[in-house]
């Protein structure tokens, strides 16, 4: 019998699909990169997979990080949707906050996801302290829901007011709907986010409806091909919070989904700083179509509750908080009609690709400034996607569209596409690092995704960082975090309570449901953790204010049994959340306990990353040759190396290129490249 031995993490991009395999049995792994195939990913997926792993009745798990979800969402190519909500509440989708695209603009245009027309009123009406004042009409809710179905929707969204607070009503109406809904896509707001604030729940629930067709599915087709295969372990999706869900949750939660594929990268980032001794690291995901930015400081990834995928398109689930610019290495160049020079946001992606693909795109890219400049050699693209990268064409489209109107050479117009697109970049690090109070000389820098790694120098000198750490598989590190992350499920609760003489029976009720839940995720995984982890923490603020703070509490769990915080225990934990936070109390301030956050992690096992090391080796069997290199303004000798076999302990001085299959290394002038137990090369200042 064929023992599963093997982890499959699988990273979809808007250029690539990264393949990581690892054989828990040797602690080996191998990576891929095959091209991303559109419309369907579902394609590229099954081909990167079973060009690495022949039978995969040895797999135990394949792990994803999909970007379907928010490719549907900014595309706005999800499906036809309806809403049932309360009678005077249909616009409150298209409403938002009354905020506009522009904070200075006096004009802006939204089109909500759901037309008004599919935005159906029936009457019910539950207060805000939980009292249902009107029962809700079944028969206008059944009414509604055929006439949806009568228009052509795919899914349902049931958005009641203050749900939150009691359900019933709402779970009423999903019953009655989902007694004529031809489909499971039925999302109720209470069992999506029941927590305060209607724009807040309602636009998370929508967008989940919106999702559900597309992404379910998308991973329907996935798994029943990777049955079809021989594949009997357990497909896993990566949610945005870091942790992964079961197929299952992810087509029934699919606005979890939204940048898992980034926050994947994040993790494996984190992992690998962490055990090279660096726990302090600003994260930079380049791929072909973004530039992804993320913080970790002490070891911990930073979560924000809220993010906008889009203007108008709010998702209020716990997400690794990553801020995404337009500079991968398919954005184009271009200059606008005042004769400034652009990078992005418009991205040649796979399809057509960089003008030196040769396949149809006319405009440069930044990949093709790399290539012009001799950063990449156009004889071993990455991704195995073409044998040859036209260097000349890819030379005659920046003198077109860059060099004619800013009157430069092709040299030139490419050194001004690199410097325009490390300047927006610098800017995205400065934005996670020292607008938020960090200072960037603690920080290392990780570069990964295909072309991070080319960038590496520019960020050191633009941002004052410490060094960079190149991970040993940049351009699969994405996927390599689907193979670490841990399975987490994050529950919240509204209570909106004074902490004065608050319901601690309730209040340790909703902890066990939380407890309960998540634990019967976990004992209904397949897969082995090496422990259990349970975290909660409360909103709170004083009375009047409109922002919380976050309050972690030191609960214990025992044997599945929560044991309650004391009033006393909150409001110590509440003070020094809050000192810490701004510096000082509000004495005489009436506490308020706003929601209840649960975290219920399985920690899965860890790999060795010491097992990706090389073994062996010597600089000079690693010497490939020389190539011409220009930097600023002359061309340099630049020594070539197979970064692959480079042994541990090597130093390589700039200029010098590293490459290997799934990206090109970059050490400027005035820079040294030294290979760490565990594969890394740390890229730092050379000693005067």
């Amino acid at each position: 019998m064929t023992t599963a031995h093997r982890m499959i993490g699988v990273d979809v991009g808007g250029t690539f699909t990264d393949i990581f395999v690892l054989d828990e049995s040797t602690g080996l792994a191998e990576v891929a990169k095959v091209p991303t195939t559109r419309p369907d990913q579902s394609t590229g997926f099954l081909a990167g997979i079973m060009g690495r792993v022949a039978d995969l009745s040895t797999v135990s798990v394949v792990v994803h990080g999909t970007t379907a979800g928010t490719n549907a969402l900014l595309e706005r190519k999800g499906a036809r949707i309806g809403v049932i909500t309360t009678t005077g509440l249909r616009d409150v989708l298209e409403m938002r906050r009354r905020d506009r695209p522009r904070t200075w603009g006096l004009r802006g245009n939204f089109t909500p996801i759901v037309d008004r027309a599919l935005r159906l009123e029936v009457p019910e009406r539950t207060l805000a302290d939980g009292t249902i004042r009107t029962p809700v009409n079944l028969d206008a809710v059944r009414a509604a829901a055929q006439q949806l179905i009568d228009d052509g929707c795919l899914a349902c969204a049931i958005l009641f007011a203050n749900s939150y607070a009691n359900a019933e009503n709402e779970r009423l109406a999903v019953a009655a709907v989902r007694e004529i809904w031809p489909n499971a896509h039925v999302s109720a707001s209470s069992e999506i986010l029941p927590e305060i604030r209607e724009f807040e729940r309602f636009s998370t629930t929508a967008l989940n409806a919106y999702l559900q067709p597309e992404v379910s599915g998308y991973l329907a087709r996935l798994e029943t091909a990777l049955k079809q295969n021989g594949f009997g372990g357990e497909f896993m999706i990566v949610q945005s919070n870091g942790g992964v869900m079961g197929v299952d949750t992810a087509a029934k939660l699919p606005v979890r989904t939204a940048l898992s594929g980034p926050a994947a990268g994040v993790i494996a980032a984190g992992y690998i700083a962490q055990a090279a001794g660096f726990p302090d690291v600003i994260t930079g995901d380049m791929g072909g179509t973004s530039f992804d930015v993320s913080l970790i400081a002490k070891g911990q990834s930073m979560l924000s509750h809220q993010t906008s995928i889009d203007f108008g398109m709010v998702v209020r689930s716990p997400m690794i908080e990553i801020t995404t610019i337009g500079a991968g290495g398919g954005s184009i160049a271009w200059v606008d009609k005042g004769g400034l020079l652009n990078i992005g946001p418009e991205s040649a992606g796979s399809t057509p690709g960089p003008v030196a693909y040769g396949q149809g795109n006319t405009r440069p890219t930044v990949t093709d400034a790399n290539v012009v400049l001799g950063r990449i050699d156009p004889d071993n693209p990455i991704g195995g996607k073409l044998t040859r990268l036209d260097v000349d064409a890819a030379a005659a489209a920046i003198v077109e569209h860059v060099g004619k109107p800013l009157g430069l050479t092709a040299i030139q117009g490419a050194e001004a596409i690199l410097r325009v697109a490390n300047s927006r970049m610098a800017g995205a690090l400065r934005l996670v690092s020292i607008e938020r109070g960090f200072d960037p000389e603690r920080f290392a820098f990780m570069p990964f995704g295909g072309g991070g790694a080319l960038h590496s120098g520019a960020m050191l000198a633009e941002v004052g960082l410490a060094r960079a750490i190149v991970p040993r598989y940049p351009g699969v590190t994405s996927a390599m975090g689907c193979v670490i992350a841990d399975m987490r499920q994050d529950f919240v609760q509204t209570v909106n309570a004074g902490l004065s003489g608050i319901n601690l029976p309730n209040l340790a009720a909703f902890m066990q449901a939380h407890v309960d839940a998540g634990t019967s995720t976990l004992d209904a995984a397949k897969t082995r953790f090496d422990r259990r982890d349970t975290e909660f923490a409360l909103d709170m603020a004083y009375l009047g204010q409109t922002h919380t703070v976050p309050v972690p509490l030191p609960i214990t769990v025992t044997n599945g049994t929560v044991t309650p915080p004391t009033e006393s225990e909150i409001a110590a934990a509440f003070d020094a959340a809050y000192l810490a936070t701004y510096g000082r109390l509000l004495q005489n301030g009436t506490r308020r306990v706003i929601n209840l956050r649960s975290a219920i992690t399985g920690r899965r096992p860890r790999f060795d990353l010491a097992t990706l090391a090389p073994k062996g080796g010597s600089v000079d069997a690693s010497f490939k040759g020389t190539r011409q290199v220009h930097f600023g303004d002359a061309w340099h000798e630049t020594r070539l190396y197979h970064r692959l076999s480079l042994p541990v302990g090597a130093e390589v001085h700039g200029p010098a290129i590293l490459e290997q299959p799934d990206t090109t290394v970059l050490i400027e002038p005035g820079l040294v490249g030294k290979v760490d137990a565990y594969g890394n090369t740390l890229i730092e200042r050379a000693a005067p």
